[in-house]
Protein backbone atom coordinates (compact mmCIF):
# COMPACT_ATOMS: atom_id res chain seq x y z
CA UNK A 1 0.00 0.00 0.00
CA UNK A 2 1.36 3.35 -0.30
CA UNK A 3 1.32 6.34 1.36
CA UNK A 4 1.46 10.01 1.15
CA UNK A 5 3.05 11.83 3.82
CA UNK A 6 4.17 15.59 4.30
CA UNK A 7 7.61 16.22 5.58
CA UNK A 8 9.30 19.34 6.89
CA UNK A 9 12.65 20.18 6.45
CA UNK A 10 14.56 23.00 8.28
CA UNK A 11 18.31 23.97 8.64
CA UNK A 12 20.25 27.09 10.12
CA UNK A 13 23.69 25.76 9.68
CA UNK A 14 24.52 26.42 5.77
CA UNK A 15 20.81 26.12 5.00
CA UNK A 16 21.11 27.12 1.48
CA UNK A 17 23.37 24.51 0.99
CA UNK A 18 21.73 21.90 3.15
CA UNK A 19 17.84 22.35 2.07
CA UNK A 20 18.32 21.44 -1.64
CA UNK A 21 20.15 19.16 -0.59
CA UNK A 22 18.23 16.94 2.14
CA UNK A 23 15.53 17.48 -0.83
CA UNK A 24 17.86 16.00 -3.60
CA UNK A 25 18.88 13.33 -1.05
CA UNK A 26 15.36 12.68 -0.37
CA UNK A 27 14.28 12.14 -3.96
CA UNK A 28 16.93 9.66 -4.27
CA UNK A 29 15.27 7.51 -1.45
CA UNK A 30 11.30 8.24 -2.04
CA UNK A 31 8.90 9.61 -4.49
CA UNK A 32 8.37 13.16 -4.15
CA UNK A 33 5.31 14.47 -5.51
CA UNK A 34 5.45 17.90 -4.63
CA UNK A 35 7.73 21.26 -3.07
CA UNK A 36 7.10 24.27 -1.48
CA UNK A 37 8.77 27.30 -1.98
CA UNK A 38 11.66 27.60 0.74
CA UNK A 39 10.99 30.31 3.51
CA UNK A 40 13.36 31.65 5.77
CA UNK A 41 12.36 32.53 9.52
CA UNK A 42 14.33 33.56 12.37
CA UNK A 43 14.68 30.97 15.23
CA UNK A 44 12.63 30.66 18.15
CA UNK A 45 15.73 31.58 20.82
CA UNK A 46 17.57 34.41 20.09
CA UNK A 47 21.15 33.56 19.72
CA UNK A 48 20.83 30.71 16.51
CA UNK A 49 20.82 31.48 13.09
CA UNK A 50 17.88 32.05 10.69
CA UNK A 51 16.49 28.64 9.62
CA UNK A 52 15.01 27.76 5.99
CA UNK A 53 12.53 25.50 5.86
CA UNK A 54 10.32 23.64 3.07
CA UNK A 55 7.42 21.25 2.74
CA UNK A 56 8.29 18.23 0.75
CA UNK A 57 5.22 15.99 -0.18
CA UNK A 58 6.43 12.15 -0.48
CA UNK A 59 4.67 9.17 -1.84
CA UNK A 60 6.26 5.75 -0.20
CA UNK A 61 5.00 2.19 0.61
CA UNK A 62 6.82 2.56 4.68
CA UNK A 63 4.42 3.56 7.34
CA UNK A 64 5.35 6.55 9.40
CA UNK A 65 7.49 4.76 11.83
CA UNK A 66 9.43 3.10 9.33
CA UNK A 67 9.81 6.04 7.10
CA UNK A 68 11.07 7.82 10.07
CA UNK A 69 13.55 5.25 11.38
CA UNK A 70 14.48 3.84 8.11
CA UNK A 71 14.83 7.19 5.56
CA UNK A 72 14.60 10.52 7.67
CA UNK A 73 17.02 9.86 10.88
CA UNK A 74 19.57 8.24 8.63
CA UNK A 75 19.46 10.67 6.38
CA UNK A 76 19.60 13.48 9.02
CA UNK A 77 22.95 11.53 10.51
CA UNK A 78 24.24 11.69 7.10
CA UNK A 79 24.44 15.50 6.84
CA UNK A 80 25.57 15.52 10.06
CA UNK A 81 22.81 15.90 12.39
CA UNK A 82 23.29 15.09 16.04
CA UNK A 83 20.66 15.06 18.46
CA UNK A 84 21.07 17.26 22.22
CA UNK A 85 19.17 17.88 25.29
CA UNK A 86 18.73 21.28 23.27
CA UNK A 87 15.96 20.98 21.08
CA UNK A 88 16.28 24.64 19.89
CA UNK A 89 19.73 24.03 19.04
CA UNK A 90 21.20 24.71 15.54
CA UNK A 91 21.24 22.15 12.95
CA UNK A 92 22.73 21.00 9.18
CA UNK A 93 18.76 19.64 8.81
CA UNK A 94 16.05 18.32 10.41
CA UNK A 95 13.12 16.28 9.28
CA UNK A 96 10.01 15.98 10.50
CA UNK A 97 6.83 14.01 8.95
CA UNK A 98 3.78 16.68 9.77
CA UNK A 99 1.15 14.13 7.86
CA UNK A 100 0.74 10.93 7.13
CA UNK A 101 -2.21 9.84 5.10
CA UNK A 102 -3.98 13.31 5.91
CA UNK A 103 -3.85 12.10 9.34
CA UNK A 104 -2.05 15.01 11.09
CA UNK A 105 1.21 13.50 13.53
CA UNK A 106 2.56 17.51 13.95
CA UNK A 107 0.18 19.70 16.12
CA UNK A 108 2.49 22.12 16.19
CA UNK A 109 1.54 22.95 12.60
CA UNK A 110 -1.45 25.57 13.22
CA UNK A 111 1.00 27.57 16.00
CA UNK A 112 4.24 28.20 13.99
CA UNK A 113 4.08 30.59 10.75
CA UNK A 114 7.28 28.29 9.74
CA UNK A 115 5.65 25.04 9.62
CA UNK A 116 1.92 26.55 8.89
CA UNK A 117 3.39 28.78 5.75
CA UNK A 118 5.59 25.94 3.78
CA UNK A 119 2.99 23.00 4.44
CA UNK A 120 0.18 25.82 3.34
CA UNK A 121 1.31 25.49 0.38
CA UNK A 122 0.97 21.99 -0.32
CA UNK A 123 -2.54 21.38 1.35
CA UNK A 124 -4.04 24.97 1.69
CA UNK A 125 -7.86 23.26 2.50
CA UNK A 126 -6.31 21.04 5.15
CA UNK A 127 -8.31 21.85 8.14
CA UNK A 128 -8.03 22.59 11.49
CA UNK A 129 -10.09 20.67 14.33
CA UNK A 130 -11.56 24.37 14.07
CA UNK A 131 -12.52 23.60 11.10
CA UNK A 132 -10.18 26.70 9.80
CA UNK A 133 -8.50 25.86 6.26
CA UNK A 134 -4.48 26.07 6.82
CA UNK A 135 -4.06 28.67 4.18
CA UNK A 136 -5.82 31.14 6.47
CA UNK A 137 -4.17 30.09 9.60
CA UNK A 138 -0.57 30.13 7.94
CA UNK A 139 -1.54 34.10 6.83
CA UNK A 140 -2.72 34.85 10.00
CA UNK A 141 0.34 33.28 12.10
CA UNK A 142 2.95 34.84 9.19
CA UNK A 143 1.38 38.36 10.24
CA UNK A 144 2.73 38.15 13.89
CA UNK A 145 5.85 35.44 13.06
CA UNK A 146 7.12 36.91 9.72
CA UNK A 147 8.66 34.04 7.24
CA UNK A 148 10.29 34.98 4.23
CA UNK A 149 9.80 33.99 0.79
CA UNK A 150 13.69 32.92 -0.85
CA UNK A 151 13.01 33.05 -4.33
CA UNK A 152 17.02 32.48 -4.91
CA UNK A 153 16.68 28.89 -3.53
CA UNK A 154 14.81 26.46 -5.59
CA UNK A 155 13.92 22.46 -4.57
CA UNK A 156 12.12 22.11 -7.53
CA UNK A 157 11.58 19.80 -10.10
CA UNK A 158 14.19 20.78 -13.13
CA UNK A 159 11.42 21.06 -16.32
CA UNK A 160 11.68 17.94 -18.47
CA UNK A 161 11.38 19.00 -22.17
Amino acid sequence: MMHRACLLLGSNIEPERNIPRAVALLRARLTVLQTSSVWESASAECCYPDYLNVAVQVSTHLKADELKEQVLRPLEAQMGRVRTDDKNASRPIDIDIILFDETLLDPTLFEYAFRAVPVAEIYPEYRSEEGEALRDIARRLAETFPVRLRKDISVSLPDSG
